[in-house]
């Protein structure tokens, strides 16, 4: 029986969901307290924030929220804008990161040169450039796309370089042998040998997308959940706050799994983590 209860590949799921309920029971509990609610807020409060963000009817006065929660549809809009900014941001700075390590990573000379010039970027915190980027693109969406991309572009970046420096040698000598041309070897050996490495990136450009996009709206936006955030921030409202955040970590997730399916799907070759212990 307690063998049955372990944690393991069949009852994983459930293990998952007993954690969370149990994260969830403690900070009820802790809630309880009103002067600790003002500080964290109250679970059921905060699913009442969601509920009336995304339902276009009211919740009528009852025990848990005895004002009612009337319905407000502009989370849609609030929303758009800010799914808009991280997708335009995950794209773009992984295209961007794709081409550039691709280039790098082939063309030693450049790279050297390069090299101190990207480092120095990298090591730069890019918050501080989100003033230069509303001044040369304005309040709306592009300010925000172009901190997202500042974030994506590296992470992306250099797993494709390291993912194409660390191709076999041995695996090239054998393509070069069999006649293969750089455009072949491009095509059959460097870009398998960085995909896993670019799926890797990718799942953590996810959330830096979304977070590159959030930061821009809190520092000058009328629009976006981040705007929202900031709004609920200036009156302590932090069920609100953490409702904002609930919103984006769910989509952050949706957009992750999303990337984890193509990846999967891409990716058939690979063996998989219980496949690789079995041999």
């Amino acid at each position: 029986m307690w063998r049955a209860l372990r944690p393991g590949e069949r009852n994983l799921r459930a293990w998952q969901l007993v954690v969370l309920v149990l994260l969830l029971a403690g900070w009820q509990l802790a809630s309880r307290n009103e002067q600790t609610a003002f500080f964290i807020g109250e679970p059921v409060q905060v699913a009442g924030r969601v509920w009336s963000w995304f339902l276009p009817w009211s919740l009528p006065p009852n025990a848990l929220f005895p004002d009612g929660l009337p319905g407000n549809a502009d989370i849609y809009i609030h929303l758009g804008v800010t799914l808009l900014e991280t997708v335009l941001a995950f794209g773009i700075g992984t295209l961007l990161g794709l081409g550039l390590g691709l280039w790098l990573a082939l063309a030693p000379t450049a790279s050297a040169i390069l090299d101190p010039y990207i480092k120095a970027a990298n090591s730069m915190p890019r918050v501080i450039l989100a003033p230069i980027f509303a001044l040369w693109f304005g309040l709306g969406i592009w300010s925000k796309v172009a901190l997202a991309v500042t974030l994506v572009f590296f992470i992306v970046f250099f797993n494709v370089y390291q993912g194409v420096r660390e191709v076999s040698p041995v695996i090239l000598a054998n393509a070069r042998m069999l006649g293969a041309n750089h455009r072949q070897l491009l095509r059959t050996v460097y870009l398998p040998s960085a995909t896993s490495w670019v799926f890797s990136s990718l799942h953590t450009s996810v959330g830096l997308a979304f977070v590159g996009a959030v930061v821009g709206e809190y520092l000058g936006s009328a629009r976006g959940v981040g705007y929202l955030i900031l709004q609920a921030e200036g009156t302590f409202d932090v069920n609100t706050v953490f409702a904002g955040i609930v919103v984006l970590t769910a989509f952050a997730l949706a957009l992750d799994g999303l990337v984890g399916r193509i990846e999967a799907r891409l990716m058939t070759w690979q063996p998989r983590q219980g496949e690789t212990e079995k041999l």
